[in-house]
């Protein structure tokens, strides 16, 4: 896909999933928009920073209440990486890549 056509692509998803006041109005059924809405969300994490799990549960609710179902989809989609209860945000070439679906 070229570049304006997966910016388009990714705005239209956000749009319609994002609501206004920045919260995720349900998790897309289609494994490319879920992909793309699992970015967004991992996206507004720091690089390297390790987060302890009760802060990612708080950092996914002021998104969505089912904190536990994005937290196994930011790790079943290599996102982030869990050592014990510690998680951490994976480099960008580790994320499965929606633009590649």
């Amino acid at each position: 896909m070229e570049t304006t056509a997966s910016e388009a692509y990714k705005t239209t998803v956000l749009r319609n999933f994002i609501a206004k006041d920045g919260t995720l109005r349900s998790i897309p059924a289609q494994y490319k928009k879920k992909l793309v809405i699992l970015e967004y969300l991992v996206e507004q994490l720091e690089v390297g920073k390790e987060y302890p799990e009760k802060d990612i549960n708080a950092f996914i609710k002021r998104y969505y209440a089912d904190y536990a179902t994005i937290r196994r989809e930011f790790i079943m989609h290599q996102y982030m990486s869990r050592d014990y209860e510690i998680y951490i945000r994976n480099p960008r070439e580790l994320w499965n890549q929606w633009e590649k679906v």
